[in-house]
């Protein structure tokens, strides 16, 4: 199957990605500009999952490099689909027809998991986490927190979460190159259980639900990972089957 894509030389390419890039820092720059209208209402809802937690700052500009850090942040997650839809544009002449039928899925798939896990660190994980480390504070040892320093643990944390919730895809891609086996990953079954249950109990409350909302929905993913890693396995012996009877 030939490519669909037309013959360009290095500068061209070069010329494309450019404006592509130019048009993803220009929206990102006006979706900067319009959080940091409204960066005070952002960094209410960043505080918001700690209760009366109150943030300081300890040098004259401090505050403001945090709330220009913050509307960036924000930004290109609002610029996100520009940004997606440059990329696409860019790529999609060089794939082959099929290899454009699986991009598309393949990209909102990630888009739709990485969204899941940020709801899910906000809502429901970071909430127990900064409740832990709020517990470690006494009449001599009283929490007092930077905006620089908070914004950079929560942004973190949430934003980890939203990497581990591509755990499935990542395994379907490893699965697809033969890096790992639907076996292999049950064999480790035990493992992983282990330290997301060890994970779970350290940022919980000591009770069975809250460490079943937490580790719940990781050890899900870990299993949708298997059932997808065995589906393309056994697609492939299917396919090799048909082609050497």
């Amino acid at each position: 199957m030939e490519r669909e894509t037309k013959h360009m030389s290095l500068i061209q390419h070069l010329e494309e990605f450019r404006r592509r890039l130019i048009v993803c820092l220009i929206a990102l720059l006006i979706t900067s500009a319009l959080s940091f209208l409204y960066v005070e209402e952002i960094r209410r809802l960043l505080i918001q999952p700690a209760g009366t937690l109150e943030l300081i700052y300890i040098s004259p500009p401090e505050a403001l490099m945090a709330n220009i850090r913050l509307a960036i942040l924000a930004g290109i997650i609002l610029a996100m689909p520009v940004i997606v839809y440059q990329f696409l544009a860019f790529v999609m002449p060089a794939l082959y027809k099929n290899e454009k039928r699986i991009l598309f899925p393949v990209v909102f798939l990630m888009l739709l998991m990485f969204s899941t896990g940020i709801w899910f660190a906000y809502r429901i994980a970071f909430p127990f986490a900064i409740t832990f480390f709020l517990k470690f504070a006494s009449q001599d040892l009283v929490p007092m927190f930077t905006i620089t320093q908070y914004i950079s643990f929560v942004t973190q944390f949430i934003l980890t979460f939203g990497l581990v919730f591509q755990l499935p895809l990542l395994f379907v891609v490893l699965g697809m190159m033969n890096i790992v086996s639907a076996p292999f990953l049950r064999r480790n079954r035990k493992y992983v259980l282990l330290v997301i249950a060890v994970g779970s109990a350290l940022i919980t409350p000591p009770d069975v639900i809250s460490q079943m909302m937490i580790g719940g929905p990781l050890w899900l993913l870990y299993e949708i990972g298997i059932i997808l890693v065995a589906i393309i396995q056994i697609r492939k012996r299917k396919k090799q089957a048909s082609e050497n009877p």
